[in-house]
């Protein structure tokens, strides 16, 4: 189970996460691990991936504190993914002490699994923002409806 109030990172992920961050002189494309994480969670749920952790990374990155993704206002991806996966608004709430780690725990396995989908989309990458960019524009192109291309709107 979670961690309280600190989301943990796969270690067989851990150098995908140091490296997609712009950390120590680093060029990845994001600036700290939370936001790693938490695209990685959203591509995930996106793709319904949930993959256990099994070894957890204990230095760098090490279990991230829950305060890093409240600042950031990700906690409401944490709660949508939790809301979706159990169907459960009452995962929600503060009465209940494990609910907290319940929603963690979910939001983790997500993360896991779109760390898995980007190892396999980033294998072999130089420039990960690049590919990273590249994937997002063949996604959205891929969910626009086809048009037929109209001459008339010239005339």
């Amino acid at each position: 189970m979670a961690e309280t109030g600190r989301i943990r990172v796969a270690k067989d992920k851990a150098e995908l996460v140091k490296a997609l961050t712009s950390v120590d002189g680093a060029t990845g494309p994001f600036q700290t691990y939370a936001d790693v994480i938490v695209f990685a969670a959203a591509l995930g749920a996106k793709h319904n991936k949930r993959v256990p952790l099994g070894e957890i990374s204990k230095r760098e990155p090490s279990p991230i504190p829950q305060e890093q993704f409240i600042v950031r206002g990700y906690d409401t991806v944490i709660n949508v993914i939790a809301i979706t996966e159990t169907k459960d608004i009452k995962i929600l709430s503060f009465n209940e002490d494990k609910n907290v780690e319940k929603r963690n725990h979910i939001f983790e396995e997500y993360a896991n699994g779109g760390l898995e989908l980007l190892q396999a989309e980033l294998h072999g990458a130089v420039d990960y923002t690049e590919r990273i960019l590249l994937m997002l524009s063949s996604e959205k192109l891929e969910n626009q409806p086809e048009e037929e291309f109209d001459l008339s709107r010239f005339i």
